[in-house]
């Protein structure tokens, strides 16, 4: 996975896989697209306005033993 902020637009970018093809881009609103792969699986996600909608730059990430 891949989180990365573009600061000059404010758009947060998280990626779950780079080697697969998008296939669809859905508009979730006016400001969030989720792109799935041919068989509907979740491959990234653009937020943006991320300043605002999402809490940026107050990020933490934290992994959760099994």
């Amino acid at each position: 996975m891949r989180i990365r902020y573009f600061q000059d637009t404010d758009t947060l970018h998280i990626e779950f896989k780079s080697d697969e093809a998008v296939a669809e881009t859905r508009d979730l609103d006016e400001n969030t697209l989720l792109d799935v792969d041919g068989q509907g699986r979740i491959l990234s996600i653009t937020v943006e306005h991320a300043s605002q909608r999402a809490g940026i730059p107050r990020f933490s990430f934290e992994q959760v033993p099994a």
